[in-house]
């Protein structure tokens, strides 16, 4: 990793909440959105340096706003007027500084979310004012293009998105099953029967099912192309269940999104139950400990892909964290409608979306947030060093 001693006080945080109504509803097994939330955030230090970060908002569904005033009334007060002497000094310092308040609360989640935003965002800040991509300051012979898969397909609908979805050059897909098993076992045949030589195949069950159900899944489509099942039991499901599903299935299986630490992450890499890893940038670890884990979980033979569902900083730091790692995941890409990613412009027009280009630009080349955003209805604050905050709101 490239970094610079010369580390600054940070000196102002920005945040940002969107919620963008949407026209159709982003189904899952546990619960619909029924609207793209988004909260952004920029930290500066006392040179003018900045840097963007994105912390999950997707659940529940006024996650959003409570995360704007939870980073500025909880967290930034253990940020501003402070200098952190290594890149991952930030997501560290924090989460122990912040663990008696989530314990107070029992809000492990929502600082989480909040401390990985600002790792992302103070990352950002380092490579840029290392004058380098973010890529290439983890990384210096980081790839500057990574393969990419459509997903948030639901299984109902998945041979119109797919079809779609090929439009934009996607060859790989992941459909959200764990609504009725046996119509979940039909609809992956049938798409299945559909690919094309290249094409691959996910599929993700969102914690929907008991250990049977899982098993159930696995053998019916054991001689199916399927690429990885995803998540079919609650993250926090008995070691005995998930060692049963594992045991015997020809199909990988995948997680991360909702296991959070060092250990439980060590855990999942080890554990001989993932064959994909996949912790979230926004929601546990930011960039530095989401390389982390890649990392591991890259020597250990498993497969890094992140998942990632929400706006377009989130995205973006997604794929220069796996970049820098080089191995072979994909990226996550959402088929669904959501403004908040497709304002970032990460796509030029035209281009195949089988592949993700980063930014050649300092940091993940964002310098603000797109002009389409900034026009939808939003809760914003800023705090400023000694500490005292602002909201405003537009609506």
């Amino acid at each position: 990793m490239q970094y610079t001693d010369n580390f600054k006080v940070i000196s102002k945080i920005d945040a940002w909440c969107y919620r963008v109504p949407i026209a159709k509803r982003v189904e899952t097994s546990f619960g619909a959105m029924t609207s793209r939330p988004a909260v952004f955030v920029r930290l500066e230090d006392s040179d003018g340096a900045f840097g963007w970060g994105e912390i999950f908002a997707n659940w529940p569904a006024a996650g959003a706003e409570h995360r704007v005033r939870l980073l500025m009334e909880d967290v930034s007060d253990l940020v501003l007027g402070r200098v952190f002497a290594q890149p991952s000094d930030l997501f560290e310092r924090l989460i122990s500084q912040t663990h008696i308040r989530a314990l107070q609360c029992g809000e492990w989640g929502s600082f989480a979310h909040v401390i990985s935003g600002l790792d992302i965002a103070f990352n950002d800040l380092l490579a840029r004012r290392a004058g380098v991509p973010l890529a290439q300051f983890l990384n210096l012979d980081a790839v500057m293009s990574v393969p990419t898969y459509a997903s948030g397909i639901h299984i109902r609908d998945a041979d119109r998105i797919i079809d779609e979805s090929r439009a934009l050059g996607f060859d790989a897909f992941k459909v959200k099953v764990g609504f009725d098993l046996d119509t979940d076992i039909e609809g992956v045949k049938r798409i299945c029967a559909t690919l094309g030589d290249s094409e691959r195949l996910f599929t993700d069950a969102n914690q929907a099912w008991s250990a049977a159900e899982a098993i159930r899944f696995l053998e019916a489509l054991k001689d199916h192309p399927v690429g990885w099942l995803e998540e079919p039991l609650p993250a926090d499901a008995p070691i005995a269940d998930w060692q049963r599903v594992a045991t015997g299935s020809n199909i990988p299986l995948a997680g991360g999104e909702n296991i959070v630490g060092d250990a439980d992450f060590a855990n999942a890499i080890g554990g001989g139950i993932f064959d994909v890893i996949q912790p979230d940038v926004a929601k546990w670890g930011g960039v530095s400990k989401c390389r982390e884990v890649g990392l591991k979980a890259t020597v250990k033979g498993r497969l890094y892909c992140p998942h990632f569902l929400g706006g377009g900083i989130g995205l973006a730091a997604s794929a220069a964290v796996l970049a820098s790692i080089k191995g072979a995941g994909l990226l996550e890409v959402d088929s669904n409608e959501n403004p908040l990613r497709g304002a970032f412009d990460l796509w030029k027009q035209g281009e195949d979306r089988s592949q993700f280009h980063l930014s050649d630009q300092p940091g993940m080349g964002i310098t603000k947030l797109p002009e389409a955003i900034t026009e939808f209805e939003s809760l914003s604050a800023t705090v400023m060093v000694p500490g005292a905050f602002t909201y405003a709101t537009r609506s």
